[in-house]
């Protein structure tokens, strides 16, 4: 492994320029969470060491392009620093050139919908003649992504996926779901907890605390880092410690071996997909039904008593909704993805008088340790956290070995943060 923190320790630009990496970014910023602000941040203190060429808002919830602007007009306040460091810094114009809007709601129950203005970018990137792949990093829902693949098939080679799953896959369950049916053999990292290792565990003393980190090294380093220390704001609340769950997926590309993901790297190690677990009641489940964690699970509901034409419904689950299908024979469908180990519980609301005030409920449990020596055949290319109880953080699978790296990305971050308020030294004068 030590020739592998030297490579990663090196600074990034040193890289020949056939490592460099082409990179879409697919983010619900201004969403549901505050951290891909902390993520956006991040990657764009390391835009130099690749080739970003699409910033995507796919959000569920709030978010929109505007917060990718938003960081954006602090990265310009710092570019002159930023620039003198590294000439492969991509001028803030060029950044809001790439910034798209994508898919703004659920895609509905066959996963996919109409085009976005960021499934529409997205494919414009992944057909430009250029041998190298183009890597998707998810940071949200994976809505865009879907429309892009049902849309343009014929770009699925040219993908390289890394999806931060968990919580995020819950609001984009429809759109996930048609991944894995149409699309089995794309080539995608499904992180559902291996990300949780950026903020949990690993060397939490002193200085590399997610608090004291960003009052040690974030803290008054230019614009960038003052927005990360004191302006994300988020349910009326100043957020300054960190989080960046979706920062492995960019760090993941600084590791060598970034095509085979059973190598270490900050961004993870993963072991190859088992059958992606699926559940489908025709029935009000109950606790006794249990159910894989991050499965997808599909309550189907036929109520027999008329209902408006207009009817809607929702999935009320832990406080939150999820909407309700009808299909074409008059059966609605929800689902859900459980993103913990326990008993859940759900009730319906609906204007139809048949479907509200049902209830139900099941239990997951984590996917066991034998699953890694049990690779799906149909998905080839698709890979997943390590359920080794080894390499958990807590119960979270796969998150040490990111949270095992956790002073050295720090490290790193920390010393292209000072890009953002020292302008490079200027070079010697040559002897006459």
């Amino acid at each position: 492994m030590a020739s592998y923190l030297a490579h990663a320790s090196t600074p990034v630009a040193a890289a020949a320029p056939a490592a460099r990496h082409r990179v879409v970014v697919s983010t619900d910023i201004g969403g549901t969470d505050f951290d891909d602000f902390q993520s956006m941040v991040h990657l764009l203190v390391y835009a130099e060491a690749i080739d970003l060429e699409g910033l995507i808002s796919s959000p569920y919830g709030p978010g929109r392009k505007e917060h990718i602007l938003q960081v954006i007009d602090r990265y310009e306040r710092d570019y002159p620093n930023l620039k003198s460091h590294s000439a492969r810094y991509p001028a803030p114009a060029a950044l809001r050139a790439i910034s798209k809007q994508g898919a703004t709601d659920s895609a509905g129950l066959r996963g996919f919908g109409q085009p976005t203005e960021g499934s529409r970018w997205l494919v414009e990137c992944a057909r430009r003649n250029d041998p190298r792949p183009l890597w998707v990093l998810v940071w949200g829902g994976i809505d865009d992504l879907a429309q892009a693949l049902h849309d343009a098939p014929d770009v699925k080679p040219k993908l390289r996926v890394y999806f931060i799953g968990g919580p995020n896959k819950k609001w984009s369950t429809t759109a996930y779901d048609y991944i894995e049916r149409a699309h089995p053999d794309l080539w995608i990292i499904e992180a559902n907890d291996t990300y949780r290792g950026w903020f949990s565990g690993g060397n939490q003393t002193g200085e590399w605390g997610n608090a004291a980190f960003v009052t040690t090294h974030v803290a008054a380093r230019g614009a960038l880092g003052d927005f990360f220390a004191t302006g994300i704001r988020f349910d009326a609340k100043t957020r300054s410690t960190v989080k960046m769950g979706d920062t492995p997926s960019l760090t993941y590309l600084f590791g060598k071996t970034p095509e085979d993901p059973t190598k270490d790297s900050w961004g993870g190690r993963f072991v190859r997909a088992w059958e992606r677990p699926r559940y489908t009641f025709n029935r009000a489940p109950t606790a006794a039904d249990r159910v894989e964690t991050f499965a997808i699970v599909e309550l189907i509901y036929r109520p027999a008593a008329t209902a408006p034409a207009d009817a809607t419904a929702s999935l009320v689950v832990d406080k939150q909704s999820f909407p309700g299908f009808k299909d074409d024979a008059g059966a609605w469908h929800f689902l859900f993805s459980p993103k913990e180990a326990k008993t859940w519980s759900y009730a319906i609301k609906s204007t139809h008088p048949g479907l509200d005030g049902q209830t139900g409920g099941f239990t997951s449990y984590w996917a066991t340790p034998d699953l890694a020596g049990k690779p799906s055949a149909r998905h080839p290319n698709w890979w997943t956290d390590d359920p080794d109880p080894a390499v958990a953080e807590r119960v979270f699978a796969g998150a040490k070995t990111v949270s095992k790296w956790r002073e050295e990305f720090l490290r790193d971050f920390a010393s292209r943060l000072e890009r953002c308020k020292t302008p490079a030294a200027p070079e010697p004068a040559s002897k006459p």
